[in-house]
């Protein structure tokens, strides 16, 4: 859509919207039994954006029992890979088809620069989606060895009803990343958006069964995590939970699950990622935008930010020096003008969060060398400068909490074993960069991180075909994207067979 975005058309595209806002239980919308609803606001603003319908553990039975009807009788989980397939690769073209209408909901209801939904979102949605779909007929059985008297077979088959608890930050996204290989593998589902960032997600389930997905297989369920993500996690009828959140929120879960029917439970959590910059990296200009990028995109909302930027103290001034300067091209301001590159945060609480820890790094002397502080306040919305200190230490909070903010914390090592041990020096373990001239150096230290993901002279998540998560309390069992998602999903049983 090159050719029209712009803000009039963007503007125009808006008031021309509708939005879905109650639950979506074996194959139709209904309202939360309650009658209860929940505002979402528009970040932007600080408004009232749609009232969602406020689910609770009674619509939560209502659509695991449609997801358990619909599992049970094959409908879905006994097509051939083949049908599955065509079905996911139609439910992929409807969405592409719609992709302005899903980049401009997530937008309006997350404060994502409408830019970024365009070309990143919302295809890298479609893609992850024809992903798992194209694997789906090229996934081989295995014959196992054995005498001639006996065959032995090991299959997967799916497990049956999973609970999906998707975050705020990427609410699309985020939902393909989980039904691709959920669906794929023969599943039924019951999705559990953010209450803050409902819309998409929604919208995104009337699709599927005019894709040809049958009712009752892909089920939304909004409300409070309190109330829906609880009931989920604790519901006997469910197989397994998938989670991406926060460390604290996956402990909880791990409990529900303990507490009633030792339920799978698939965990991709929070991150305190180290950008490893040595004096040898070349293009100053490349590293300090790709530095820039790791901790502004999203606002930061993201658990593969690269908060912490470790720098060799010699190339450090002058890397600081050129990212201060360009830091001017990261604009903050309207997310539905296609020039912003950074919204709102996602609401009140969390921005006020995000300033805390401003302020407890100005407390612990930490030096600030850009932003710091609220803006556009004339607005209502939830602006917050993009910001970076100097002369962190690593046993400040900002070095090792979890900020979810635009805030760069710059610490400096002298050698690579400093740089390595600085970079495991974390609760967490979920991605990391690397930048240097020497292939050696570049494979001893990525090699030596331990986080799920490591790119080397550039910050990247991968691709589809990547596996995606963490190490240590940044998740376990937890891996989106990739084939290795599909394992989660499914049972391996072996078939001994008798030939004698």
């Amino acid at each position: 859509m090159s050719g029209e975005l712009n803000k009039k058309s963007i503007k125009e595209a808006v008031n021309a919207l509708t939005f879905r806002t109650q639950a979506f239980i074996d194959g139709r919308y209904v309202n939360a039994q309650s009658g209860q609803t929940i505002v979402s606001v528009n970040p932007a603003t600080g408004q009232r954006l749609a009232d969602i319908a406020a689910c609770d553990a009674a619509d939560v039975d209502l659509a695991v029992k449609a997801a358990r009807r619909t599992f049970q009788s094959g409908v879905w989980a006994k097509q051939s890979p083949t049908e599955r397939k065509q079905v996911l690769l139609r439910f992929a073209e409807l969405i592409e088809t719609h992709r302005v209408e899903f980049a401009l909901l997530d937008s309006l209801d997350a404060g994502k620069p409408i830019a970024d939904c365009l070309a990143m979102d919302i295809p890298d949605s479609i893609e992850c989606i024809r992903w798992h779909a194209e694997s789906i007929d090229k996934e081989f059985e295995q014959v196992a060895p054995t005498g001639d008297k006996h065959l032995a077979l090991i299959v997967r088959e799916p497990l049956g009803v999973i609970g999906a608890i998707l975050p705020w930050n990427f609410p699309f996204q985020m939902a393909a990343w989980k039904l691709g290989p959920i669906l794929a593998t023969g599943n039924s589902v019951v999705l559990k958006p953010a209450q803050q960032t409902s819309l998409s997600v929604i919208r995104l389930a009337e699709l599927a069964v005019e894709a040809g997905i049958p009712a009752g297989v892909l089920n939304v369920v909004p409300g409070q995590g309190s109330k829906v993500g609880t009931a989920l996690c604790r519901h006997m009828d469910v197989d397994a939970v998938a989670f991406t959140g926060s460390t604290e929120v996956g402990r909880l879960l791990l409990k529900h699950s303990a507490e009633t029917n030792l339920k799978r439970v698939v965990l991709e959590l929070g991150g305190k990622n180290p950008q490893v910059v040595f004096d040898d990296a070349e293009d100053l200009d490349h590293v300090a935008r790709q530095a820039l990028a790791s901790v502004f995109w999203n606002m930061g909302e993201n658990c593969s930010s690269g908060s912490r930027l470790l720098v060799q103290r010699g190339f450090k001034d002058k890397l600081l020096a050129r990212m201060i300067e360009l830091s001017g091209e990261w604009t903050v301001g309207d997310p539905q003008d296609p020039a912003t590159r950074i919204g709102p945060l996602v609401e009140e609480t969390h921005m006020k969060r995000v300033l805390s820890y401003i302020d407890i790094a100005k407390r612990e002397g930490a030096r600030l060398v850009l932003g710091g502080g609220r803006t556009l306040l004339e607005t209502g919305g939830y602006f917050v400068e993009p910001t970076i200190f100097d002369q962190v230490k690593p046993a400040m909070t900002i070095a090792r909490e979890e900020i979810f903010g635009p805030v760069l914390a710059v610490l400096t090592f002298e050698d690579e074993a400093e740089a390595v041990a600085m970079a495991n020096d974390t609760d967490y373990g979920l991605a990391a960069s690397v930048y240097t001239g020497s292939l050696g150096r570049a494979h001893r230290v990525s090699r030596a991180i331990r986080a799920g993901t490591v790119s080397v002279n550039c910050f990247s998540e991968g691709n589809a075909a990547t596996p995606f998560g963490g190490f240590k309390q940044s998740g376990f069992f937890g891996r989106d994207k990739s084939i290795y998602a599909h394992q989660q999903y499914g049972e391996l049983k072996t078939v001994w067979i008798n030939l004698a």
